[in-house]
């Protein structure tokens, strides 16, 4: 009797696939384990076993699978279920999500590259179609599996490439990665014994004759009173002395070397006792506790600096104390940096990381690591797409700053909401989820005083600090009585020399990266503009470089007007960049930072600079909107934020939520350990109405206002909204494609289809983009909404001019 099996194929196509298996095959096939299948003509996948059964397809006939690859599955069941709710909530397919999903060193294709390992000499040992391959690899550097193919004149090539992997002969590019190596830096410090006065004269003498030693001592001492920890490299260069003589100092037992290392593979086995908590954090657990007893989702608004993680950490160990995993969701990388030092004094060697900076071998260890429970990974700490790691016992999802947009996926497919999924994922494993956040989304906010979720509210800064003093400065003025200096006004830069005097940091804000993001001919007013896309081309100084941020196109600074030969060229605007230079020529005896996208490419970029930050070797930190997020300075007393409009001003129905959220988080990064923090927010408006409730930290006015101003647009959370975007390389085609199908929808959905529009940049990489806007009212049934939506884009797409249109749809699109 014949067995077939369904298959997932990491491609974005809506059904499944079914292949012929022997009885002994689908014997030993489970749900969740990996093939290796042919697609197409000539086209290899890795699919996954999502059924197995004894019907055969009635359209077309099933082929053979080429192997199977996994011994055990790799995928569980609860994931699949996970993985079919996002395909149908978020109108994609299950191939999409399955390539979201697994680490891409799990999804051999036919494009893989093979390599020959140097190392291997047995020839002997190989077979003759085995012979064949490794032979042409000493020709070739490289080869694909199409060339193998080639080569042997055989379609079924991935059984001999698997067995040359297992004789270790060859290795596959996705498999292989350098092993990373944590960067030390050495400090050196005096031991305990010195720290006397008369020992320290007692020191000095018994060193009067090595006087380079003395030297050094003495050079310890100068650098010592800053009170900052000091690197090896610092004392030698101001010492003039060599590593031989620290060397000698440590022997006699005078200094010792220490090492600061942050890796983030492998954490340090020792755990210690959580913090007792305050009386209100103590006040919160039980509340969170009680509503956990009634509810599944729990809303915690605490304000910044309240010790929300304390709280967390309390909650993480009843769960892993009743044997149980915890996933704890963060919005950003750069926050995962600092939480880690945090979760890993109290847990230890029991925390797993789990995000895009990571190389494919460590998310592969972690996902492993995850699907046998190992001890390793009973906390999982990670960005948004760790909520699809292979959880099999999961007690607790904790998702930190739950109304960030970074949650959200806008490309590639499958577009979800990390905290919507986590939600989803929770109520699968019968588990428990607290949303945290000092600035809860609107959504959050509103189900929670609908009583659909738990709220708990935390309204006390640890240690009663007080909320920071904010004050808003109107530029506007400052320029009339021409107090302006670049683009610092006289009070920030006054505020800025006080904290510096009394050895405290500074944190400034502007959301957006470069020296300047328009560069003018003064005589014909032409801008540079970006030849893929419809923006101008931003200025990066430290390159002397024109960029576009949205397709990475580069070229050199020109020296003259391309459209009039003039070399009047102006700056317009600012970026990080600006203000970082701006800051090197006004306060020079200070260090200067910058943390933006172009600072932190590398994997540990965010480290460096959040680290030397905190070590205090930066006295202003200037950045992009990476700041704003739930990091922990103690030493910072003062933020400045150098232009508020640009965020308020901005064509997006959650551009006043937005910006109340990130001023307000930004905000509580000063002040948050023992006195009150100072905040400055330099704007054209001043009276505007988010500025001031900034301005008081008040909430809830801006909760009922936006509520209001969304109930009269219909907007969420009282309207659903389905974005459908066209995009394709010939601007009448997409014109004609997007009218067809607005008035296809307009005839299903009437006045609640809002457009065709083309979006602020309407031009991105040659593609010219187009969007219709559904909202769907709250009695409007969203199944029947999306099935009706599936049934007009078929119809579309069976149009033979609208075909090669790119058909994007994308649900609760913000």
């Amino acid at each position: 009797m014949i067995h077939f099996i369904d298959l997932i194929l990491p491609i974005p196509l809506q059904k499944t696939f079914t292949y012929a298996v022997t009885e002994e095959e689908a014997n030993f096939l489970q749900k969740g384990m990996r093939v290796a299948v042919s697609f197409g003509k000539s086209k290899m996948y890795t699919g996954l076993v999502f059924n197995i059964h004894t019907t055969a397809p009635t359209l077309y006939e099933a082929k053979d699978i080429h192997q199977i690859l996994d011994e055990k599955p790799l995928v569980n069941e609860l994931q699949l279920q996970h993985w079919q709710w996002i395909a149908n909530y978020y109108m994609c397919s299950l191939g999409e999500v399955y390539r979201a999903s697994l680490p891409s060193a799990f999804l051999l294709e036919s494009e893989t590259i093979i390599y020959k390992n140097e190392t291997f000499t047995d020839e002997s040992i190989l077979e003759d179609d085995e012979f064949l391959i490794f032979e042409a690899l000493q020709h070739q550097s490289q080869l694909t599996i199409h060339q193998i193919a080639d080569i042997l004149g055989k379609k079924k090539v991935m059984p001999i490439v698997n067995a040359l992997i297992k004789k270790s002969a060859l290795y596959i590019k996705e498999e292989i990665y350098e092993t990373y190596k944590p960067k030390l830096v050495k400090y050196i410090r005096l031991q305990d014994q010195y720290n006397s006065d008369t020992a320290l004269n007692t020191l000095l003498e018994e060193l009067s004759r090595a006087k380079k030693q003395r030297e050094a001592v003495l050079t310890f001492f100068q650098l010592n009173t800053t009170k900052k920890p000091i690197k090896v490299k610092d004392l030698e260069t101001q010492a003039k002395v060599s590593a031989a003589i620290l060397k000698s100092l440590v022997t006699k037992g005078i200094f010792e070397f220490y090492e600061i290392q942050k890796d983030r593979i492998s954490f340090k086995g020792t755990t210690n006792a959580l913090k007792t908590l305050n009386e209100h954090q103590e006040k919160a657990l039980d509340e969170i506790k009680q509503t956990f007893k009634e509810k599944d989702v729990t809303l915690l608004h605490g304000i910044t600096s309240s010790g929300k993680t304390e709280v967390y950490t309390r909650l993480i160990q009843e769960v892993l104390d009743a044997g149980q995993q915890v996933l704890f969701l963060l919005p950003e990388i750069a926050l995962t940096t600092q939480i880690i030092t945090r979760l890993q004094f109290y847990f230890g060697d029991q925390i797993s990381v789990f995000h895009s900076k990571y190389s494919i071998n460590e998310r592969v260890e972690v996902w492993q690591n995850v699907l046998e429970n190992k001890t390793k990974a009973q906390i999982i700490l990670g960005a948004r797409s760790s909520v699809f790691l292979p959880f099999s016992n999961l007690g607790l999802i904790v998702v930190d700053e739950e109304h960030e947009t970074s949650y959200k996926q806008f490309e590639p497919s499958p577009r979800y909401n990390a905290r919507d999924g986590a939600i989803v994922l929770a109520k699968l494993h019968k588990a428990k989820i607290l949303l945290g956040s000092a600035t809860p989304s609107l959504e959050s906010y509103f189900n929670a005083q609908q009583k659909k979720y738990g709220f708990v509210a935390l309204n006390r800064r640890h240690g009663n600090v007080q909320l920071p003093k904010i004050e808003l400065i109107d530029v506007k003025e400052k320029h009339r009585k021409k107090e302006m200096k670049g683009h610092f006004s006289d009070r920030l830069l006054k505020l800025i020399t006080e904290a510096l005097e009394e050895k405290e940091q500074v944190i400034l804000f502007q959301n957006r990266r470069g020296y300047s993001p328009v560069v003018e001919c003064k005589t014909c007013g032409v801008s540079p503009e970006c030849p893929n896309c419809d923006v101008t081309l931003t200025f990066h100084k430290f390159r002397y470089e024109l960029r576009c941020h949205y397709c990475n196109y580069q070229r050199a600074m020109p020296n003259s007007c391309s459209a009039c030969g003039s070399n009047t060229l102006d700056t317009k605007g600012f970026g990080t960049e600006q203000i970082e230079l701006e800051l090197k020529e006004l306060f020079l005896d200070y260090k200067i930072g910058r943390m933006d996208l172009d600072t932190t490419r590398g994997k540990f970029g965010y480290q460096k600079i959040i680290g030397a930050f905190e070590a205090k070797e930066i006295d202003i930190l200037v950045g992009t909107q990476m700041l704003s997020k739930g990091l922990d300075f103690e030493n910072v007393s003062l933020v400045g934020v150098l232009n508020a409009d640009t965020m308020l001003n901005y064509p997006d129905f959650r551009a006043h939520e937005r910006a109340y959220d990130m001023m307000v988080q930004v905000s509580g990064r000063a002040g948050r350990s023992k006195k009150q923090g100072n905040v400055a927010i330099q704007t054209y408006n001043p009276y505007h109405q988010i500025l001031q409730q900034v301005s008081t930290t008040n909430y809830t006015e801006m909760y009922k206002e936006q509520l209001q101003d969304r109930w009269q647009y219909k907007y969420p959370p009282f309207y659903r909204i389905i974005k459908i975007t066209l995009k394709h390389r010939d601007y009448n085609k997409v014109d004609v494609g997007v009218n067809w199908l607005f008035k296809a929808l307009y005839n299903s959905f009437g006045e609640n289809v809002l457009g065709p529009t083309a979006p602020a940049v309407a031009r991105i990489r040659n593609q010219y983009i187009k969007n219709i806007v559904i909202k769907i009212p709250p009695k409007q049934s969203l199944g029947n909404t999306k099935a009706q939506i599936t049934k007009i884009r078929n119809t579309f797409e069976a149009v033979k001019d609208f075909r090669p249109i790119r058909f994007i749809i994308d649900v609760d699109a913000y």
